[in-house]
């Protein structure tokens, strides 16, 4: 069982200050006892982030991963929840370091990251609510049709969604979502049966 960090620091900060910080989160996670520190230097925002996905696919059962704050993680508080569920389901545990009741090996880690999950359930409710009105309005504006779009999913999304399919057991639906596509548009790039019926081992 291995202990494995990560670190992520904004590229709005200066070039000067990005490596102090993102060195002194990596400083802090090697003295918490990780063993291994995976680094990315850009904006949370994008979902393409190298780093993040070789830790996630260096982490396995067993493991505790830690990071210094939990928004080096999570771009919205729905994401870091579904991050949190499916390392979860692979047997991993995590520990926020700034954020020390962020801890699920202990029994108010998990109670925490509950309320963490209803509110996040929630909050989702609402966006969707939100953009169901807005597909709503949008059509009425442009006579009962929904305006013509450019591409709907980037390169970043489809590794990510590949990722999720062959580490958690999620609905399409909810890979969808986590990654911000239309559970029709992720059907057109991403086979997750296919992917599921691969061997562990070529996983």
């Amino acid at each position: 069982m291995a202990v494995v960090g990560y670190a992520r620091v904004s590229t709005a900060l200066s070039k000067s200050r990005k490596s102090q910080h993102v060195d002194n989160q990596v400083t802090r996670l090697y003295e918490a006892g990780c063993a291994q520190v995976f680094t990315d230097e850009i904006t949370g925002t994008k979902a393409d982030r190298p780093g993040w996905r070789k830790c996630q696919e260096a982490l396995q059962p067993g493991d505790t991963f830690k990071i210094t704050k939990l928004d080096r993680i999570g771009r919205s508080l729905t994401n870091l929840v579904d991050i949190v569920t499916a390392l979860g389901k692979r047997g991993v545990n995590i520990v926020s370091l700034d954020q020390g009741v962020i801890d699920t090996t202990s029994p108010q880690g998990k109670l925490l990251f509950g309320i963490m999950a209803v509110i996040a359930e929630w909050e989702s409710d609402i966006v969707k609510e939100r953009t169901i009105e807005g597909l709503e309005a949008a059509r009425e504006r442009h006579g009962g049709k929904l305006p013509t779009r450019g591409p709907s999913v980037s390169e970043a999304q489809i590794e990510s969604g590949k990722l999720l399919a062959a580490t958690t057991d999620w609905s399409a639906a909810r890979i969808a979502e986590a990654i911000g596509i239309s559970r029709a548009t992720l059907y057109r790039h991403i086979d997750v049966a296919a992917i599921r019926e691969q061997p562990k081992a070529a996983k």
